[in-house]
């Protein structure tokens, strides 16, 4: 099975599609991306997802060399070229190529785009659930931006696996939970449904906010604010991603999450998803 890559403007085979041994996505880890959901040919939240590849670009003071209409055009073309059904679209985006410097400025960045499969969710993990760690917080303040500097994700994703957890997640602190290693986090607290505001803590996820679209439409009470894993009435929680949607989480620390199973709020979120990514690939 032969995959294809965008790199620069030109769709190669994934074997031979390459960057320079000095681009500064590779030296300094200079660069942003997005991963973007593609059901039998139709993008979840596209629009969403290259808007905040625009921010980011802005944020790290990289000049995007396509437009966000041109990016959506290859999305489209990279996913008929791949043989997936589903698919999960990844877009790179770095300084470019230039000699090492931490203040070197290439004449063009680095744009590259990949398909792989989307990973299908496994059903015991929806039906009963996924364990947690809590690490501090020892990341850069300005994780709004989605950087491919992910090397403290990586440490704590593989200390959650050396401890048979699904996720790590990053406490501030004062011992609130931000979001995960590559999710964001929601609690219910009180009936009340609540994750960490957008403070440069944690990554404004595009399926955080769609959950919270979703929620406030159906008049269900969502709150943006800090809170702990330890406060009183935390019935239930759950982790949301591009990829896995939403799974909840029923362990943390060793310790049970409410009841330890999955709650009535997470069900209902998941239910939402699933109704509305049936109705993308039936558009």
């Amino acid at each position: 099975m032969t995959l294809t890559a965008w790199i620069d403007g030109v769709f190669r085979p994934l074997d031979e599609a390459y960057v320079h041994v000095e681009d500064r996505g590779f030296q300094f880890a200079d660069g942003v991306y997005e991963v973007i959901a593609c059901f039998g040919g139709r993008f979840l939240e596209l629009d969403a997802h290259l808007a905040r590849l625009e921010a980011s670009c802005r944020a790290v003071r990289i000049s995007l060399p396509y437009a966000r209409e041109d990016l959506a055009r290859v999305a489209f073309e990279l996913y008929r070229r791949n043989p997936f059904a589903d698919a999960m679209i990844y877009i790179q985006v770095t300084r470019g190529r230039a000699p090492r410097k931490h203040t070197s400025q290439p004449p063009r960045p680095t744009v590259v785009m990949t398909a792989r499969a989307l990973p299908k969710p496994d059903p015991k993990l929806v039906e009963e659930g996924v364990a947690g760690i809590t690490l501090p917080d020892i990341r850069w303040r300005r994780c709004e931006i989605k950087s491919v500097m992910l090397l403290p994700s990586v440490l704590a994703k593989l200390e959650a696996e050396r401890r048979g957890a699904y996720e790590a997640f990053w406490l501030d602190e004062r011992g609130h939970l931000l979001e995960g290693g590559s999710t964001n986090a929601f609690a219910v607290i009180d009936g009340i449904v609540c994750t960490h505001p957008l403070d440069g803590r944690v990554l404004g996820g595009i399926t955080r906010a769609w959950i919270i679209r979703l929620l406030r439409q159906a008049g269900v009470p969502v709150v943006e604010r800090p809170w702990s894993p330890r406060e009183p009435g935390v019935s239930e929680m759950f982790l949301t991603s591009t990829t896995t949607l939403a799974l909840p989480v029923v362990r943390l620390d060793g310790e049970p999450v409410g009841g330890g199973r999955p709650g009535p709020m997470f069900r209902r979120v998941r239910a939402m998803l699933e109704a509305e990514v049936a109705n993308i690939r039936g558009a």
